[in-house]
């Protein structure tokens, strides 16, 4: 998604939103939150529990990837952006940032795929076009089909921070546009492979163990999964009032159980 254009239609969303809440007659305390597509379905979990236990609160929880999260927080769209990735310093003059958990990044294959497992520097390979053939890794004959996220997605600079190091990857991949979509595109094509939040993974794609280490809760509060990224909230500046209070709630006992059960290692 281009990012200036999808900055206009957040503000656009915005203004719908709130001129509907105004219709009402509520007076609610708002909160704009928007980000990373991995991030969201937690953020909205938590959002929904906080409401549920604040009635003169709303939230609001969109998507639109990391970059565009940061950059609304930045220029004070939304209350609360959001991440699947560290900030790197360009982007973090005025903004404070919150992790509210850790998650992995599964690679991804059909479920029909016999290959069970790949090294870190196999799968460097695969994306960079070095190994194009499943035959090549122990698969079978069949040519290496690549599914990424866009410019923008947290999860997309995770993965090439991780794994790629700055080795660009091949330009016939095909581009998807959130986790869920990559999931999709891997689920139907028989040899596809893609990365996708832990969070989404569901049977029916096939998660790769990376180095013989297979993603799980357990294997990331260990470390010994590697592909790993922080879940960020994004704030610029310091919190104040409501924003404030729903982020040390999200970080308290009650949102880091919400957390844990979304698939998330939380980080109290």
């Amino acid at each position: 998604m281009d990012l200036k254009y999808g900055i206009v239609l957040l503000i656009i969303i915005i203004i719908i939103i709130a001129v509907l809440t105004l219709g009402t007659g509520s007076n609610y305390e708002r909160i704009e939150i928007a980000g990373s597509t991995s991030v969201q379905p937690v953020a909205e979990k938590l959002a929904d529990k906080y409401m549920e236990e604040h009635p003169n609160v709303r939230i609001d929880v969109m998507g639109g990837g990391s970059g565009l999260g940061i950059r609304s927080v930045s220029q004070n769209i939304i209350s609360i952006g959001t991440s699947s990735k560290a900030l790197n310093k360009s982007e973090t003059p005025g903004l404070d940032n919150y992790t509210i958990g850790n998650e992995g990044i599964v690679i991804a294959v059909n479920i029909d795929n016999p290959v069970d497992g790949l090294t870190k520097s196999q799968l460097k390979d695969i994306f960079s076009g070095k190994i194009t053939n499943w035959k090549e890794v122990g698969g079978q004959d069949a040519q290496i089909n690549l599914v990424i996220r866009e410019d923008g997605s947290g999860t997309r600079q995770a993965f090439e921070d991780l794994v790629m190091e700055k080795t660009e990857v091949k330009s016939d991949a095909v581009v998807q546009t959130s986790t869920e979509s990559v999931k999709v595109a891997v689920k139907q094509d028989p040899n596809a492979i893609g990365y996708i939040s832990l969070a989404h993974m569901t049977p029916d794609v096939k998660a790769l163990t990376i180095d013989g280490v297979s993603p799980s809760l357990e294997t990331i509060k260990d470390n010994s999964y590697k592909l790993q990224r922080p879940f960020l909230f994004v704030t610029n500046g310091e919190p104040e009032g409501e924003v404030k209070k729903f982020i040390e709630w999200s970080l308290g006992p009650e949102g880091q159980k919400i957390v844990e059960e979304e698939k998330i290692v939380p980080v109290s």
